[in-house]
């Protein structure tokens, strides 16, 4: 069983060439059923501004492949923008 503040610190890398995309900050899930849609990202290495907010990754849950002690390690798949940004709210 995982705890949503030990999944929040946990790095997020690709299994293709071992890149960071930045860090957990939450999941998206269904309310109707209670399944998890998707995993939201921080970018990596992005620092906000006073004015603009920092580029979220939205993964969905099917390119999750393994969640370890320290990080998660998603397949964003063979297409060459995998991941949905959103530039938040």
């Amino acid at each position: 069983m995982l705890k949503i503040s030990e999944f929040q610190s946990k790095d997020i890398i690709t299994i293709h060439d071992g890149k960071k995309l930045g860090t957990a900050l939450d999941l998206e899930i269904d309310t109707a059923t209670g399944k998890v849609l998707s995993l939201i990202v921080t970018g990596s290495g992005k620092i906000a501004g006073l004015f603009n907010k920092e580029e979220q990754l939205i993964i969905p849950w099917s390119q999750i492949i393994k969640i370890g002690t320290d990080v998660i390690l998603v397949n964003p798949g063979t297409s060459i923008n995998p991941f949905k940004i959103d530039p938040g709210e």
